[in-house]
C-alpha cells in the first residue's frame, strides 16, 4: 500500500524478533546445562539486520533479519566448588562456567529497542494521518 508503512512494518518485526532474543539470554542468564543436561552454559544469541531493498521505492529500503547469530565468548567463572556442575580437574578447577549474559547490556538493548519500536508506530501514524488528509482534500 503505503511503502512508508512497509518500511515501518519491517522494522516492528525486526525490533520484535530482537526483543525475543534478549529476553531468551536475560532468561538464561544462570542456565548451566544444555538442552539434553550436558554442562555447557548457555551462549548468548543476537540478531543481525540487513536492508531490505524489496521494501520501499526510490532509494528508501526496509529492514529484515539476516541471521540470529550465538556469540562464542568465553563462559564467566565462578569459584564454587561446592556446586555440582563444578568443572573437577584443570586449572578452572572448582569453577563453574555461566553464560557470558551481561545484564545491564541486555537491559539497555531491552530499552534501545523499545524505543525503536515506538518510534516506529509514531512513523506509523503519522503516516496514517496523512493519507488521511490527502484523502480529505482530494475529495
Amino acid at each position: 500500500m503505503l511503502p512508508a508503512l512497509d518500511i515501518s512494518t519491517s522494522a516492528l518485526v525486526a525490533n520484535r524478533v530482537r526483543m525475543n532474543v534478549i529476553s531468551g539470554n536475560l532468561a538464561n542468564v544462570s542456565t548451566t546445562h544444555n538442552e539434553s543436561g550436558e554442562a555447557v552454559p548457555y551462549q548468548k544469541r543476537f540478531v543481525v539486520l540487513q536492508a531490505d531493498d524489496e521494501i520501499g521505492r526510490h532509494g528508501s529500503a526496509g529492514v529484515k533479519v539476516a541471521a540470529v547469530e550465538i556469540d562464542d565468548a568465553e563462559p564467566r567463572y565462578v569459584y564454587d566448588p561446592g556446586n555440582p556442575d563444578a568443572i573437577q580437574e584443570g586449572p578452572k578447577a572448582g569453577c563453574v562456567a555461566y553464560p557470558n549474559v551481561n545484564m545491564i547490556h541486555e537491559f539497555t538493548d531491552a530499552l534501545t529497542v523499545a524505543r525503536a519500536y515506538e518510534a516506529n508506530l509514531g512513523a506509523m501514524e503519522i503516516t496514517k494521518d496523512l493519507a488521511q488528509q490527502t484523502l480529505r482534500i482530494l475529495a
